[in-house]
């Protein structure tokens, strides 16, 4: 397996519409590093730009220490799943597998050997003398992913390649990538727009934006400390609530001021927030992080607001309670034995020692 190195890379056109930015980032030998982000972030340019589909405009990248800018895309020893799996209609699974290695000159005994193989890891093999139109669309992403494994190449690149899976499907092909890179131990780099994929399969994510990479870190790592407000709202389902307010202090104690409520700040928390005391500030909390007061155990007057219930979603092992302040709304994750009245009024407590703030100006994570 080798490391893929991209030292300053950017793409743009017409010279000022840059889709990709000043792309730095190592990828180590057998590990997985998902690229995440909204449509049109740049992590397929970036992809492409690896697989030798697109030339950077500026910067190197490196394919196990060897700069490939100029090399063509068929000796960068890659292999490349694509999102609409790119099969050949008329030949069979078996076929579709072995064509490049065909291509490469390989023996019959050899390509016999690695068909097979790869064909027992996806567990596909009864279906090697099926045509693509026989095969669902699990299955045929199955034979993509095999195409790929037979080369036995230095770097795979997959191009969402679940997206036009339905969502059962997608989880299942989900454990089975997860499996296929612990089995074979290599080194894979995985575009997707769904923080799901990304949170489960990657060992490192790199949430970008606008052509650029705003954080790279472990899933949980980006989870618990978010660099930004973007990459915080980004990662987690639903979504991380955003309050706009101020930092108060009052007779020694932190708190923040919604408008229509205030809450206790931690000490831990003091240090930092104190430039920003009677200054416009973003709080940001995890649904999960919402309690109904009357199922919390850490309840105090100083971290409990009184809200609306506006609507209640049945999720079967939870709740999400969408409430309203008179300034803002925002989600709450309960128990599923938890249904309040609907338009009635609910007292909800923060986890204080797991929210975040944010400037209202860089939009940086400040604690």
């Amino acid at each position: 397996m080798a490391q893929v190195s991209l030292r300053d890379v950017s793409k743009s056109y017409r010279g000022d519409i840059y889709a990709v930015k000043d792309i730095a980032l190592g990828v180590e030998s057998r590990e997985f590093l998902v690229f995440l982000g909204p449509s049109g972030c740049g992590k397929s340019t970036t992809l492409r730009m690896i697989a030798g589909l697109e030339v950077p405009t500026n910067g190197k990248i490196y394919i196990a220490d060897k700069l490939v800018n100029n090399m063509p895309a068929k000796d960068r020893d890659i292999a490349m799943v694509f999102q609409n799996y790119a099969l050949y209609p008329h030949m069979i699974v078996y076929d579709n597998m072995a064509f490049a290695l065909k291509l490469r000159g390989y023996s019959r005994n050899d390509i016999d050997k690695r068909v097979k193989e790869a064909a027992q890891i996806l567990g596909i093999s009864t279906l090697l003398d099926r045509r693509p139109r026989e095969l669902s669309g699990g299955e045929r992403q199955r034979v993509a992913v095999g195409r790929a494994i037979v080369r036995k190449p230095k770097v795979f690149l997959f191009d969402e390649p679940l997206s036009n899976l339905d969502a059962k499907m997608r989880a299942q092909m989900r454990t089975e990538i997860h499996k296929l890179h612990l089995r074979i131990q290599a080194t894979m780099i995985y575009v997707t727009h769904d923080q799901t994929e990304a949170m489960t399969l990657g060992d490192r994510v790199a949430v970008m934006k606008d052509g650029k990479i705003h954080q790279c870190d472990t899933p949980l790592n980006i989870y618990n400390e978010p660099a930004n407000k973007f990459v915080a709202g980004f990662i987690g389902s639903p979504a991380m609530n955003f309050l706009k307010g101020r930092i108060i202090k009052k007779e020694g104690v932190f708190y923040f001021d919604e408008g229509s409520f205030k809450v206790k700040i931690i000490k831990e928390m003091n240090d930092t927030l104190t430039p920003y005391i009677n200054k416009e500030i973003f709080f940001g909390v995890r649904p999960e992080d919402v309690y109904d007061k009357l199922f919390a155990s850490s309840a105090t007057p100083e971290n409990t607001v009184g809200v609306t219930c506006d609507v209640v979603e049945t999720m079967g092992s939870a709740n999400h309670l969408y409430l309203s302040t008179d300034n803002h709304t925002f989600v709450a994750v309960v128990d599923a034995g938890n249904v309040p009245a609907i338009g009635g009024r609910v007292e909800i407590v923060f986890d204080m020692k797991k929210v975040h703030f944010f400037d209202p100006t860089t939009e940086k994570t400040i604690v």
